[in-house]
């Protein structure tokens, strides 16, 4: 009775799927977060290091791009499946089973002699990570009441956020004063440690053995066909979008042969998914209208995240000349702001509504691009470093609320699987911000360089004053026309880029404002978490 009346009164919640038993569940906190911070910092952490690899290995920078591809269509495979092999794995053991092979393809990694090995480790270290941040998810979920679950997400906000922030500038950092061998190798003692405090800490519920006992009766029922549709959707996504500039799109045939398999793929399985008794991706959490528009707000936020992570760093390297590691520190700034946001968020987020949370994040993240939309090629280290932290400040008031929303009204037995497609639903977003800023960017370099040169003849007054003028600063040299000339053409292309980053923060902006009404299909209420049934 006392059972019931704890469980009626949590909101349908009991702890008998609890990651934690006899110890304090804050503790398991830090125990399956450390391999999910390796796992989310790898992302990001090699991106700087492609120069140095191609050196040390004696290949092409775009050869050595495909290390960072082969880690992310890997980890886009995998992560939407990992929920069926926890469940059908069990969970403690999927964990850890992952934690040992991502440790193991990092050492791989470091140790590589050539581009293919280490193409191949980086696919397992792939399949290795892609499991970890959806277990963890379930866990916390699982483990927490609704009550306290807000401030379990922050926790996980801060590994999933920070992680890609964090990324470039300690890549560059170990890369500097060590070589890209360790941008690898640094995970190792780490995930040694990982692996055996959740082998001591992390505990495997009775519930969660009986429900797989139930899965498993009359043997492992394998949706082979869902995995294939998985693998070619997913993967083929991954590369088209990770490709696709470099590639020139769709003038190249890779890139439309690639992206029409994806969308075959992907709809296939929709509607094959749909059908199965046992499938590996359980679409049918979708007719949950509250599950779903989480999604759609989920892939939004990874989409402003990643986006501006890849584009801030970059005009400042690209307009001010600064190199990975100083373009890096004016994120981590935005880093140390999210952090310290997060318990906020975590607090705020089974006391006020979810709808009015999210909304007015969405219209700070909107704000935040505005400003980005007003500075120069003439800010500051400073200037940079506030217009992250302005949109750093309301990354955990997405994150915290859409996690903690995320489960309300689907049935416990499904943790696992909506947390796979939560995470799905980052990365792709994040993949699309990623891939959708730096086609915008080009195009808008480009428009705006034809532009300013149009000014560029005899009959603008403001150039032919300008030239006159340079023409006598540079009077003593050998081609006193050459030079002014190859000045102004330098300037060109220095406006023209930062105009192009400034069309790209707008763009972004008015996406955010368009999908800001999104929030309106949430169920309302302050407990967000709650309404979880068996």
């Amino acid at each position: 009775m006392a059972s019931a009346a704890a469980k009626a009164g949590a909101g349908g919640w009991d702890n008998s799927r609890s990651a934690a038993g006899p110890y304090n569940p804050w503790l398991i906190v830090a125990m399956i977060s450390l391999p999910t911070f390796m796992e989310v910092l790898d992302t990001s952490i090699a991106n700087v290091s492609l120069d140095h690899i191609a050196g040390g290995l004696s290949i092409s920078t775009d050869q050595a791009t495909w290390v960072l591809t082969s880690y992310l269509v890997a980890n886009a495979v995998v992560i939407p499946i990992s929920g069926w092999l926890s469940d059908a794995i069990g969970r403690k053991r999927y964990f850890l089973i992952s934690i040992a092979l991502f440790t193991l393809s990092s050492l791989a990694c470091g140790l590589a002699p050539n581009i293919g090995t280490l193409i191949l480790a980086r696919v397992l270290q792939g399949v290795g990570g892609g499991g970890l941040a959806p277990v963890e998810q379930a866990m916390l979920v699982d483990t927490f009441p609704p009550e306290k679950r807000g401030m379990a997400i922050a926790a996980f906000a801060i590994v999933v956020v920070v992680g890609p922030v964090l990324g470039p500038t300690l890549g560059g950092y170990i890369t500097e004063v060590a070589s890209w061998h360790w941008v690898f190798l640094i995970n190792v003692p780490f995930g040694i440690v990982a692996f055996f405090l959740a082998d001591i800490f992390v505990d495997e519920p009775e519930q969660v053995k009986k429900d797989r006992a139930k899965m498993l009766e009359g043997g492992l029922r394998i949706d082979v066909v869902g995995v294939i549709l998985v693998v070619l959707g997913l993967g083929f996504l991954e590369l088209t979008l990770d490709r696709g500039e470099r590639e020139d799109w769709f003038a190249s045939g890779m890139i439309v042969t690639t992206a029409a398999i994806s969308a075959i793929s992907l709809v296939s399985l929709g509607f094959w998914e749909w059908r199965q008794k046992n499938p590996v991706v359980d679409v049918k959490l979708l007719r949950n209208r509250n599950f779903s528009a989480t999604l759609i707000i989920m892939a939004v936020t990874g989409l402003i995240l990643y986006g501006t992570t890849q584009l801030i760093p970059q005009m400042l390297q690209q307009v001010l000349g600064y190199s990975s590691f100083d373009s890096g520190l004016a994120l981590t700034f935005g880093g140390i702001a999210t952090v310290i946001m997060v318990p906020f968020a975590g607090a705020m987020a089974g006391k006020v509504d979810v709808r009015i949370l999210l909304g007015v994040a969405l219209l700070i993240q909107a704000g935040a691009l505005w400003h980005m939309t007003h500075m120069s090629a003439d800010i500051t280290f400073f200037d940079a470093a506030f217009a992250r932290t302005l949109q750093a400040v309301g990354l955990p008031f997405l994150f915290v609320p859409i996690n903690a929303a995320a489960y309300n009204g689907l049935p416990r037995e499904s943790t696992a699987q909506a947390s796979s497609m939560l995470n799905v639903a980052r990365n792709v977003g994040g993949s699309i911000g990623i891939s959708m800023s730096q086609s915008w960017l080009v195009g808008s370099m480009q428009t705006r360089q034809s532009q300013l040169v149009e000014n560029l003849n005899p009959l603008n007054p403001n150039y032919t004053d300008w030239m006159a003028r340079a023409k006598n600063v540079f009077a003593g040299t050998a081609d006193p026309n050459a030079i002014p000339t190859g000045v102004l053409y330098q300037q060109v292309m220095r406006q023209a880029a930062m105009m192009g980053f400034l069309d790209v923060f707008r763009a972004l902006m008015i996406l955010v404002l368009v999908l800001t009404p999104t929030v309106l299909l949430l169920r309302g209420g302050r407990n967000t978490s709650g309404g979880m049934g068996h």
